[in-house]
């Protein structure tokens, strides 16, 4: 009869409802990468602001820009990292150039800092500058208001400060524990594997009940799988990036060239179970589809269906001699269908939609073969 609550049980309180729904996104944003992150990015700007004042000359007068070039170069990767701070510093660098320029003409007026933070926001779109892009116009007006009458000694401590606060975020980030992302990416993978796999077998119990079926979750599913193969193709990018410049690697051995592999192969076997889910859901519910399935073939269709998304499942579940097995399986599974098309005259007029869904379930025994067995 469904969730009925029970009269005399106390309804919670606001109060507690606000921290029950706080505390679950409290609990989402303290993820550990997250929270690994916010620890190094801590670290670095307490050691940065703590070196600040040995800086030297006028730069030991602007300690409060170490831990901030501290903050600026931490990223999740170490690459990353050592990528923005050089893009920062480059940044800076043009800016405090261009607030010079300024200041050799004379006292800044508003004419002439409009034009150079104007020149600053066009050479923020240097495609190499990247991260440091912000930093252009930033600098020159940090030079020209902050500077006042001394704008040689606030640029010098400006850049060195930051410069030191960068050198210290790289450090932190490349020595303290670099992330590498390999278990995201292989959870992704399988994830998306096991999901083609139970869209392929839900569409295969489709096909056996009395049409139109009553269950058709599955027929909305396409562009849940196509956002699931892009969240895959981030997560192994991000593996690759956190990888590179990171001393951990060596301990941590991982093919990422095999994931891209694997990505490429689910990427086109999403596109085919994609390409079925269309053409059944048309079959189905579509009233201006003259295609059919006719009934003598539901259920060999289902049961290759249901075969090679066994086989997408084994990859995941089962040692490679199974996986063998399942593959001889769903191959001949397909290949009986297929002349058996063939050699038989429909027993409808209208055209089958049988053969379309059998050049895909082909294409993916395709996909799947030129992998190889896992495992």
């Amino acid at each position: 009869m469904g969730n009925v609550r029970d009269p005399s049980t106390p309804r919670p309180s606001a109060a507690a409802r606000l921290w029950r729904i706080g505390s679950g996104s409290v609990a989402q944003a303290l993820l550990w990468p997250r929270l690994q992150l916010a620890m190094k990015a801590g670290l670095a700007a307490g050691i940065a602001f703590a070196i600040a004042p040995f800086m030297p000359g006028s730069a030991a007068d602007y300690p409060y820009y170490a831990p901030l070039g501290a903050l600026v170069a931490m990223y999740e990767n170490v690459a990353g990292s050592i990528r923005r701070g050089v893009q920062t510093l480059a940044g800076l660098a043009i800016g405090i150039g261009l607030a010079f320029v300024l200041v050799s003409l004379g006292n800044p007026t508003p004419v002439s800092v409009a034009i150079v933070i104007g020149f600053g926001v066009i050479l923020a779109g240097l495609p190499w500058i990247g991260s440091g892009s912000d930093w252009i116009p930033t600098a020159a007006l940090l030079v020209l208001l902050v500077g006042g009458n001394n704008p040689d000694s606030f640029s010098f401590g400006y850049l060195v400060q930051m410069g030191a606060g960068v050198t210290v975020g790289i450090v932190v980030n490349l020595l303290v524990f670099p992330p590498l992302y390999f278990n995201a990416a292989a959870l992704s993978i399988a994830e998306l594997r096991l999901a083609l796999a139970r869209q392929l077998g839900d569409m295969g119990k489709a096909l056996k009940e009395n049409w139109p079926p009553e269950y058709e979750d599955w027929s909305g599913r396409s562009e849940e799988l196509a956002g699931s193969a892009r969240m895959v193709r981030l997560a192994v990018e991000k593996a690759d990036a956190s990888r590179q410049a990171n001393l951990r690697r060596r301990l941590h051995p991982r093919d990422v060239e095999l994931d891209y592999r694997n990505l490429r192969d689910l990427e086109q076997v999403t596109f085919h179970v994609q390409d079925v889910t269309q053409v059944l859901s048309d079959v189905i519910w579509a009233g201006d589809t003259p295609f059919v399935i006719p009934d003598e073939y539901t259920v060999p269709l289902a049961d290759a269906m249901a075969a090679v998304a066994d086989i997408l499942r084994s990859l995941e579940e089962q040692p490679p001699e199974r996986q063998a097995e399942l593959m001889d399986t769903a191959d001949v599974a397909v290949k009986e269908l297929t002349a058996r098309i063939g050699a038989e005259e429909a027993a409808t007029n209208a055209p089958s939609a049988v053969e379309s869904i059998l050049v895909s379930l082909h294409r993916m025994l395709r996909v799947v073969k030129s992998g190889g067995p896992r495992n």
